[in-house]
């Protein structure tokens, strides 16, 4: 088969088909980050992903966030309320489009997002530190590639912005 259609395997080989392997373990990880969330407060991980994006991104719009999350607008819509109502989040007019939704943490809302995601970035520090740099851009490239075309490019604008901040 032609090597694009190939994936490397875990000690580097070339390995087809594998993907059901490693299915698992992204499943694993993705309940564990959900249970640190506080179901408690019946937020989920659409909470921590508009937190996270809010956050890299401060006075997004509802639009930018829609074009990055790639979800509806309902469903956008919900969890943005319940952001709003529980003080994480300040809403604000546009500047030049009063119609327009600016986005951005409050107080409140930078200490939840630093609790919930501090603890996922040291863990990824020490991956990416003994993986190694080429595991980690293969690692970030399967990650681009998973994602839709029509989120890519401003997922990798957020990462980018990240990246020039240090």
């Amino acid at each position: 088969a032609p090597l694009g259609q190939h994936r490397i395997g875990v000690r580097g080989e070339i390995a087809v088909g594998k993907e059901h392997q490693l299915r698992p373990l992204a499943q694993l990880l993705l309940s564990q980050k959900q249970q640190r969330l506080g179901p408690e407060r019946g937020y989920g991980r659409a909470h921590h992903r508009a937190l996270h994006f809010i956050k890299r991104r401060p006075d997004i719009t509802v639009a930018g966030l829609l074009g990055i999350l790639q979800v509806t607008k309902q469903s956008l819509n919900r969890v943005l309320r319940q952001l709003v109502d529980d003080g994480l989040v300040a809403s604000t007019e546009g500047l030049t489009d009063r119609r327009q939704r600016n986005l951005r943490l409050t107080e409140a809302g930078e200490t939840l997002e630093r609790a919930l995601s501090d603890p996922q970035r040291a863990r990824m520090r020490r991956a990416f530190s003994e993986a190694g740099p080429d595991a980690v851009a293969g690692f970030r490239l399967v990650l681009q590639r998973m994602l839709d075309d029509a989120g890519r490019e401003a997922v990798i604008s957020v990462m980018e912005r990240d990246e020039r901040r240090g």
